[in-house]
Order: C-alpha cells, then sequence, then structure tokens
C-alpha cells in the first residue's frame, strides 16, 4: 500500500519572544500555531527540527538557520517521525498503525513511500503515538487509542530489521504510550503510561535490546500541590534529568530520576504540552511541541500560541543526541506491512 503525496508548503516562521529572564529560562515562539503538535526530533546533520501535527496528517520540517518551516501532508495521523540513520533524506513516520518510509530531503516535494510494517492489527482504532530510534537504530514506538483510549489495550513495540514483519512487545498492557528516553550511560531506559501518572525506570541492556525491574521514579501524585496535568512527552539532558511534558499542565517540569526530586518547572505559554527534544547546534535549546484542540475559544484567547512549537534557552542543560533508525536504507521494494 502506498500514501500519495498531497501537499508541501513553505512557512516563514516569525519568532516572537514569550518571556525574557536574563537569569533564568527564556521561551520563545518558533512557529506559528497549528494543530496537535507533537513527535520533537532534532536531526543534527541537517540541523533540522522534524515534529508532527497529528491529526492533520502533517510532517514538518524547521530549518534552524534560516528559520523556514516546511511540511508535507500524508494520508492518516501521523506521528512520531525518525529519520534514517544511512539516508538522511528517508524519513520513517508513524501513520495510524502502519510505519511509513518515506522519501524527503525536508525542503522539496516528497518523493517515493511506502509501507514498511502494520502493528495492533486486532485493534483497528489505534495508532502510533511516541516513539525513538535506540543507539543501535532499533524502534522503539508505542500505541493508544484514535480517538478514546481503552485501558490495557496499547503496546510498546520494538522494531528491528529482523522483526519487521513481526514487531516484538516490549511492554503490554499499556493505555497511552508516550515518553521515552535512555540515560548517557545507555543502561536504563524511562518510560510513561500517561494514565499511571508515573514515570518508570528499567534496567536496560543495549546489547539484547531489553528492558527489566521497572520501578517508579516519579509520581506525578506525590506533586499535586506543585504541579497539574498528566504526563505526556519526555527527553533526557547529559546529566541524565529527565524533562516532561505535562499535558493540561502548562509545563515542562525537570526531575532527578535518581532521586525522585522535582527540580525545575519551566512555565511554558501553552496549556496542553505534549513533549520536548534538545536541539540546536549545541544541544542546548530546548524544543517544546503544543497542541490547541482540546481548548475552548474563550480558552484559546488565554492561551493564543497555544499549538505553536517553543524554544528554551538559558537552561544551563545540554541534551543528548536523539539516534536515528537503522531497520531500512531505502523504500521498500515491497509492502512489508501487507505480508
Amino acid at each position: 500500500m502506498l500514501y500519495g503525496f498531497l501537499s508541501l508548503a513553505v512557512v516563514l516562521v516569525a519568532t516572537v519572544r514569550a518571556s525574557n529572564n536574563i537569569d533564568g529560562p527564556s521561551v520563545s515562539q518558533v512557529t506559528k500555531p497549528i494543530g496537535l503538535a507533537e513527535g520533537p526530533h532534532w536531526d543534527g546533520r541537517k540541523n533540522i527540527l522534524y515534529f508532527v501535527s497529528i491529526l492533520d496528517g502533517e510532517v514538518y520540517a524547521y530549518h534552524y538557520h534560516s528559520d523556514i518551516l516546511t511540511k508535507i501532508t500524508l494520508n492518516g495521523q501521523v506521528t512520531p517521525v525518525v529519520p534514517s540513520r544511512k539516508n538522511p533524506n528517508l524519513l520513517l513516520v508513524g501513520v495510524d498503525r502502519s510505519i511509513v518510509a518515506v522519501e524527503w530531503d525536508g525542503k522539496n516535494k516528497q518523493g517515493n513511500q511506502a509501507v514498511v510494517t502494520t502493528v495492533n492489527k486486532q485493534i483497528a482504532d489505534s495508532r502510533f503515538n511516541d516513539g525513538k530510534a535506540d543507539k543501535q537504530g532499533r524502534l522503539w514506538w508505542g500505541t493508544t487509542g484514535r480517538d478514546t483510549v481503552n485501558p490495557g489495550q496499547a503496546f510498546l513495540y520494538k522494531i528491528t530489521k529482523h522483526n519487521i514483519n513481526d514487531p516484538t512487545v516490549a511492554i503490554s498492557h499499556v493505555t497511552n504510550s508516550n515518553g521515552l528516553a535512555w540515560n548517557k550511560a545507555n543502561d536504563k531506559f524511562y518510560y510513561i503510561d500517561t494514565p499511571s501518572l508515573k514515570v518508570v525506570e528499567y534496567d536496560y541492556s543495549d546489547e539484547n535490546a531489553t528492558i527489566s525491574s521497572g520501578r517508579t521514579v516519579f509520581d506525578i501524585n506525590d506533586h499535586k500541590t506543585n504541579i497539574t496535568g498528566v504526563p505526556d512527552g519526555m527527553t533526557i539532558d547529559d546529566e541524565d534529568n529527565l524533562y516532561v511534558a505535562l499535558y493540561g499542565g502548562g509545563a515542562i517540569i525537570k526531575i532527578n530520576p535518581k532521586t525522585g526530586e522535582l527540580l525545575n518547572i519551566i512555565a511554558i505559554p501553552s496549556r496542553d504540552v505534549t513533549s520536548a527534544m534538545f536541539g540546536g547546534p549545541n544541544l542546548d535549546i530546548l524544543f517544546v511541541t503544543t497542541s490547541k484542540i482540546s481548548l475552548t475559544p474563550e480558552e484559546l484567547l488565554q492561551w493564543p500560541a497555544a499549538g505553536s512549537v517553543f524554544a528554551v534557552k538559558n537552561l544551563n542543560a545540554k541534551g543528548l543526541p536523539a539516534f536515528t533508525a537503522d531497520i531500512i536504507d531505502s523504500i521498500p521494494s515491497r509492502d512489508y506491512g501487507n505480508h
């Protein structure tokens, strides 16, 4: 099955300063409001931030140096997006329940595309949600419901070049698979199933691509006097501190998973914060995606920049490089997902 090309647009990005605190983090708006922005991925090879607008089927590329935003539109709900390791013009995109390989250089019209694999075939009303590649280029992508979330009917999958036809379930009985990250030593894996309100740490074996011994390192229930909302996407810095987006909480929280300490609350000018990713040439800018789809007209007046991507600077922190995918190198000659 091939996904047809629908549209491409180039948009100049207006940068608007949302806050400017010389002694602390500053937050600026780097894109216009779109919809349900999610899945940020920084590709240092091109100095591009990829992200998606899930419900609109749009994959965006924010060009850091030129301040230009480009997009393509696919046929379905899209997220996440991870570039290929060996071919920087090949993207792996979650489209509904399928992983779709898309040729796009981030500037011009996209080329060929094809389904690589499809998961959750027994649950038609589901889609991919958050996901990343690990150090070896394997994909760890989770699912959720398209509109409503049925408890325990989602999964976190592990997809490799050897199991494309039958991806491995890494975590089952999930409801809304969301943020994930690996520590700097690559021996810990952090994971969020949103309704649990918890960040869970697993022991991680890079050699075997396995996780074990899950334990809670942060529970939103223990901090409800300080924060609101539910945990969504997540990233990590080079000191192994986690940055968790609070959907409904208007903030990114910085936590120390070793101690469970809440280190910082970074206010974002959007109520529904969806994810975060360090980027920029020095990996010292925290790019934050947000959503506007659940806001009423009155709430949009309160949060006029909702749905935008923001850049947080002056954090005195640097991120870890995002890993690229190593499961295919080119558009498949056949539809893996249909075999």
